[in-house]
C-alpha cells in the first residue's frame, strides 16, 4: 500500500494539473476596472466621449455614492428615504476609471433608453413617479458637468415600465410596450397622430406570468421592425402602424421578461438586404410563477432570416442553459453571450447557479460549431446586470442586484464592481496584427465614399474591414438599438508604411439610423480601437 501511494498521488496531481491547464487555455481575459462604482447599474450606455452612463433606480435606499453637497432629492412618497442625498446614477471615465455622481429625480426602475441622432441619451419611463417621465442626458467631455434633465414640456402618453426603445430611420424613437401597456408611441410625438397606438400583438402573446415585457425590437434594413415577445414575432410597419407579417413560433418556451434570454440582429453587410436575428436562452415557463430558483434555463437558440419571404427558425444549443444572459455584438461580427444564471428566472432572488463562462457565437460557422466556451469570470452577474461593448474592443460588465434593496450579505450580493472582459482578439499574441486608425472623417453622409488610414505592425494580408457599431442602451438582458454594419471597402493600398482603405458609408438610414457610431478597423479578426463617426443625412 505504501509503495502504491506515491503513484496514486502522482495520478491525482496530473489530473488536477490537466484540468487547470485546460481552464487556463480557455480564451479571453478578465480585469477589475472599478472596485466600487457606488451604484449597481441596472441600465448602461457608452457615450461618444468615451464615458459610460450607469443608472439604477431612485427608490432603492442608500447607494454607496453621495451626491454633491446640497443636491439632495426630496420625495415624501419614497418608502425608504424621504430626503435622499445618494447618487443613483454615475458616469464613468474610461480613461481614468474615475466615477462622477449624477442626479436623477424620478424613478427609473426597469426603464428604457436610446441615443438620439445628436448623441443625446433619451431615457423613458420607469415606475411610480417615473412612469410617464422622459429624461435626457447630453454627454460631455469627462471633465465636464453634464447631468440628467427631466423634461417638463412633454411626457409619455402611456406609462412605460419594462418597455423597449428603438431609433428609426428618420431619427425619431419608437417606444414599444411595457407592463400593462400594449401600445407603441414615438419621441418626438408624431404630428397628426393620436399619441399611443395599439399593438394588439403584445396582448395576444401575454400569458399569466406576462412574458411579453422588454420585447426584442430590431430595425430591419427594409425599414420595418422585427418585434419579438414571449415566443412569437411580427414584422411591423411603423409608418402605417400595422403588422405586415407573422413569423413562425419559436419553440422552447418564453424568451422575454420575466423569462428572458437575449437577442441580437447579426451584422448587416453586402447589399444590406438580409437581416438575421438570433435569440438565445431563457427561463422555463412556470419558473417565475413558482418562484423556482432551481428550474434549468433554456439552452437553445433560434436563428431566423427575418427578411426572407418564407422564414423559419434554425435551432441549435448553447454549451450552457442561460437565463438573463446578455448578447453583445463584437466589432468582428461575432456575438459574446455573457452574464446570467443556469437555473431560475428573472426577478428578485429567483435564480441560482450563475453562468460564469462567457460563450462566443460565431455566426459564419456551420451549425454545431458556432459556440466557443470562454474563460470564466469569478463575479456572478445575475438579475439587473449589464454588458456593453467599449470603443477599445473590451466588454464592460456592470451591476447585478437580485434584491429589492442593496444587500451585500446575500449569497449573490449587490454588485458594485465594474469589470472588463477582453475577447481573444485582444490577446498579446495578436498585437502585431492589430490595426490603428490614423485618419477617418468625424462625419460622413449616407452613400458617401471616404478614406480610412490605418497602420499595422505586420504587413496587411487580405481585406481590412471597416465596421460601424452602435452604442446601445443595455438593460434586462437586451441591448436596445444594438447594431453592427460592415461597410463596403476596397483592398487597402500601402502608403508610406500605412494603408489607405476606401469605404462607402451605409446606403440609407434603414441600414444604419442617424447616430454616432464606433468605427472599427478589423484586420484578420482583430479590431482597432474605435473612432467615433457621426452618420448624418
Amino acid at each position: 500500500m505504501d509503495a502504491s501511494f506515491p503513484s496514486l498521488w502522482f495520478l491525482q496531481t496530473l489530473i488536477l494539473t490537466s484540468l487547470l491547464t485546460v481552464h487556463a487555455q480557455l480564451p479571453g481575459a478578465w480585469e477589475l476596472l472599478v472596485p466600487n462604482a457606488g451604484v449597481a447599474s441596472m441600465h448602461t450606455a457608452v457615450t461618444r466621449f468615451n464615458t459610460v452612463v450607469l443608472l439604477d433606480r431612485t427608490n432603492i435606499g442608500p447607494s454607496r455614492k453621495m451626491l454633491p453637497k446640497g443636491h439632495c432629492r426630496y420625495d415624501r412618497n419614497d418608502a425608504v428615504l424621504k430626503k435622499d442625498c445618494y447618487a443613483h446614477s454615475v458616469v464613468l471615465d474610461l480613461k481614468t476609471n474615475q466615477i462622477r455622481p449624477l442626479m436623477i429625480l424620478t424613478d427609473t426602475w426597469c426603464s428604457s433608453g436610446q441615443f438620439l441622432p445628436n448623441g443625446t441619451l433619451l431615457q423613458t419611463g420607469g415606475d411610480l413617479d417615473g412612469l410617464k417621465k422622459i429624461r435626457t442626458f447630453e454627454p460631455c467631455e469627462p471633465d465636464g458637468f453634464c447631468d440628467w434633465v427631466e423634461l417638463k414640456d412633454v411626457e409619455l402618453v402611456n406609462g412605460r415600465w419594462y418597455a423597449t426603445n428603438q431609433i428609426l430611420p428618420d431619427g425619431t424613437v419608437i417606444i414599444v410596450g411595457g407592463r400593462g401597456t400594449n401600445t407603441v408611441e414615438y419621441y418626438p410625438p408624431r404630428k397628426n397622430r393620436n399619441g399611443a397606438v395599439e399593438l394588439k400583438f403584445l396582448s395576444d402573446v401575454e400569458d399569466n406570468q406576462m412574458d411579453n415585457l422588454y420585447p426584442y425590437v430590431h430595425l430591419l434594413p427594409n425599414g420595418h421592425l422585427f418585434i419579438f415577445a414571449n415566443n412569437k414575432a411580427v414584422m411591423y410597419d411603423h409608418q402605417d402602424n400595422k403588422v405586415i407579417r407573422e413569423y413562425p413560433e419559436l419553440l422552447g418556451g418564453p424568451r422575454n421578461y420575466p423569462s428572458a434570454g437575449s437577442s441580437v440582429m447579426l451584422a448587416l453587410d453586402g447589399d444590406f438586404s438580409t437581416a438575421v436575428v438570433v435569440i438565445c436562452g431563457g427561463a422555463q415557463y412556470g419558473a417565475f410563477i413558482e418562484r423556482s430558483t432551481d428550474t434549468p434555463a433554456h439552452g437553445s437558440c433560434g436563428r431566423i432570416v427575418a427578411t426572407d419571404p418564407n422564414p423559419g427558425w434554425e435551432m441549435e444549443d448553447m454549451p450552457f442553459g442561460r437565463v438573463m444572459g446578455d448578447m453583445v455584438m463584437l466589432p468582428t461580427g461575432d456575438s459574446l453571450i455573457i452574464n446570467g444564471a443556469q437555473t431560475g428566472t428573472q426577478g428578485f432572488e429567483m435564480a441560482s447557479n450563475p453562468c460564469l463562462n462567457p460563450v462566443l457565437y460565431r455566426p459564419d460557422q456551420p451549425v454545431g460549431l458556432r459556440f466557443m466556451t470562454l474563460n470564466p469570470g469569478t463575479i456572478p452577474r445575475m438579475y439587473h446586470s449589464t454588458a456593453n461593448l467599449l470603443p477599445d474592443g473590451r466588454v464592460l460588465l456592470a451591476g447585478s442586484n437580485p434584491h429589492y434593496l442593496y444587500n451585500f450579505a446575500a449569497e449573490f450580493p449587490t454588485e458594485l464592481r465594474l469589470e472588463a472582459f477582453s475577447p481573444e482578439y485582444l490577446s498579446p499574441d495578436r498585437a502585431n496584427i492589430r490595426p490603428e486608425i490614423k485618419g477617418i472623417p468625424n462625419m460622413v453622409r449616407y452613400g458617401e465614399t471616404f478614406e480610412v488610414l490605418v497602420s499595422v505592425p505586420l504587413p496587411v494580408v487580405g481585406i481590412v474591414q471597416v465596421n460601424f457599431g452602435s452604442a446601445p442602451f443595455a438593460t434586462h438582458s437586451f441591448s436596445q438599438g444594438q447594431r453592427l454594419v460592415k461597410l463596403t471597402v476596397t483592398p487597402s493600398i500601402p502608403d508610406n508604411g500605412r494603408y489607405r482603405i476606401k469605404c462607402t458609408a451605409p446606403t440609407n438610414a434603414a441600414v444604419a439610423p442617424p447616430a454616432y457610431y464606433m468605427a472599427f478597423a478589423v484586420n484578420q479578426g482583430v479590431p482597432s480601437v474605435a473612432r467615433w463617426v457621426h452618420l448624418v443625412a
